[in-house]
């Protein structure tokens, strides 16, 4: 080569160097100031982990909704008086909505108390895998309520309100807290019930619409059969979904500068970006074929009796791998025994009390319990 050729090829390769290294500047800038503004929307959409005021133990909630109330009396909250005054007059005036015609007489437990581990915890014959955990529960026996039905329980318990529309607890925390997983819902509903207040015991009432609870199925639906509906598009694929939403999302912006900042169009921009981001989460966290055989048995996954809300369980424990701020399980409208107390209470008890203690042990086994909070 000569030595004009060697110089201009040095030249040509000194720009090149030059020009590359602005380019690689330029795009390094371009990649904070793009995660600068992806965190700074994410924040604003309450759809990362925020800073609590005080350090906590708990990271996530998992709330297990008996709908229709489990008789506590029969439970976990031992009367020795009650099971000796079986039969005696009542010794204070009976509920409001009770006929007048009921014969007012004190009834005891038809099921066997007996302690449990270190504590000494009485539990009832109805939970016997429930009682192999009592040195992890908690029991509050002072709840009380000023409700006498259970559209007013329910969305007392829920909202903590039976009148006016609030939020719901997991939208409360998912707002205060954020989400751990920007690719899911910080706010997960399992198979939630449709009567007594309905949507509302999931719903974001005044906050924004993204702090919502997503519903995967609905009371009545078996759990092996429900999906978060409408999560694959197998018609477009995902690039061009994409620039579809690109667009789309492009004219809402306009719509929420020209409506001074409606928190509802707000809500519908995040729910879009995150229904788009949960095509790829969302169908490998309801998918439980990678589940071994000893843990689906551990749940009572395949036994008749326990198998739906074993699913639910099971689910719920993986949406809390996945960083979910807040899991609702709900078990069917079924605990309301006005009549047939024995048979009812024991058959719903045989459906939940082994999935309940395959969750518990599942969480303890996994290091996630120190920082669940199980309700």
């Amino acid at each position: 080569m000569s030595h004009s050729a060697q110089h201009s090829h040095l030249l040509h390769e000194s720009t090149n160097r030059r020009q590359m290294l602005q380019s690689v500047a330029s795009g390094f800038g371009y990649l904070a100031l793009a995660g600068l503004c992806s965190e700074t929307a994410a924040n604003e959409a309450g759809t990362v982990a925020k800073q609590p005021h005080v350090t906590p133990r708990a990271k996530r909630i998992i709330f297990l909704f008996m709908h229709g109330g489990p008789s506590q009396v029969d439970t976990f909250d031992y009367k020795p008086r009650l099971q000796a005054d079986d039969g005696k007059d009542l010794p204070f005036e009976p509920a409001m909505n009770l006929d007048p015609k009921t014969q007012r007489k004190l009834m005891r437990s038809p099921w066997k108390f007996q302690q449990h581990g270190q504590c000494g915890q009485w539990v009832s014959e109805l939970f016997p895998h429930v009682a192999g955990h009592v040195d992890d529960l908690c029991l509050i026996h002072s709840m009380q309520t000023e409700g006498q039905s259970h559209g007013q329980a329910v969305m007392k318990l829920h909202t903590g309100d039976d009148t006016f529309v609030r939020p719901s607890v997991g939208a409360w925390v998912t707002y205060g807290l954020g989400s751990e997983n920007l690719n899911l819902p910080g706010f997960i509903t399992i198979s939630p019930p449709r009567g007594h207040g309905g949507v509302r015991n999931y719903g974001s009432a005044f906050l924004p619409a993204q702090y919502q609870g997503t519903a995967i199925g609905s009371a009545g639906v078996p759990v092996s059969s429900a999906q978060i509906r409408y999560i694959q598009n197998d018609q477009v694929p995902p690039d061009l979904q994409r620039k579809q939403l690109d667009f789309l999302q492009s004219l809402n912006r306009d719509h929420l500068r020209r409506s001074d900042d409606d928190a509802r169009i707000e809500g519908v921009i995040q729910s879009f970006e995150l229904a788009f981001r949960m095509q790829s989460a969302a169908p490998k966290l309801t998918d439980l074929s990678d589940e071994s055989v000893e843990t689906l048995a551990l749940y009572g996954i395949g036994t008749k009796e326990t198998d739906d809300f074993g699913r639910q369980c099971l689910l719920a424990r993986r949406c809390a791998e996945a960083g979910v701020r807040y899991i609702q399980v709900s078990h069917s409208f079924k605990w309301d025994q006005h009549g047939n107390l024995k048979g009812g209470h024991e058959k719903n008890a045989k459906e939940v009390d082994q999935p309940i203690a395959g969750l518990l042990a599942d969480l303890k086994r996994r290091g996630l319990l120190d920082d669940t909070l199980v309700l």
